[in-house]
């Protein structure tokens, strides 16, 4: 039957081979009741313009620039959009897919993540883009909690995801 997967089901999925799950910072603080938090690994600011055409051919993904943390690991956001990479890995079997959600401490602090469907059969180490409204800005650290992903089953078996996107910064 569908649903959500609880803790206990993603710990044992994650001590599956492959991982659901991998390079968790710290796994204990990160596995919530219906979901795992996903940390910062990486920030960088768009610098060019990115394009969406009805042939993938010719679609083309923005630029980006990396932004350094400070001697703190941290770094001040402006107001605006940025892309944010995980430093978990996922593998998704063909009967589970993700959705992610801002953990509400963004939410409260004027900022917030915008994620697609993370579909079955998807493995990579995923990106999102982070939306800083607040008008004097957001500091985010690195390796903090910012997203929190929650599995969900299909009532069935998937093909598998086979798009650009599969294995993505593994490396």
């Amino acid at each position: 039957m569908p649903g959500v997967l609880n803790s206990s089901h993603i710990k044992r999925l994650i001590n599956r081979n492959p991982a659901l799950v991998k390079g968790c910072v710290n796994i204990t603080e990160q596995i919530q009741p219906c979901g795992i938090d996903l940390t910062l690994k990486e920030v960088a600011s768009f610098t060019s313009a990115g394009r969406i055409t009805r042939s993938n051919q010719d679609r083309l993904v923005s630029e980006l620039e990396a932004l350094k943390f400070d001697d703190k690991g941290q770094v001040h956001l402006a107001p605006g959009a940025y892309l944010i990479t995980y430093n978990e890995s996922v593998n998704l079997p063909l009967n589970l897919m993700a959705l992610v959600l801002p953990r509400s401490s963004l939410l409260r602090s004027g900022a917030t993540v915008h994620t697609a469907v993370w579909d079955p059969g998807y493995s990579g180490r995923g990106q999102s883009m982070l939306s800083v409204s607040n008008p004097k800005g957001f500091i985010v650290e690195k390796d903090a909690r910012v997203v929190q992903m929650i599995f969900l089953t299909l009532d069935e078996a998937s093909t598998g995801y086979n798009g650009t996107y599969q294995g993505e910064n593994l490396a």
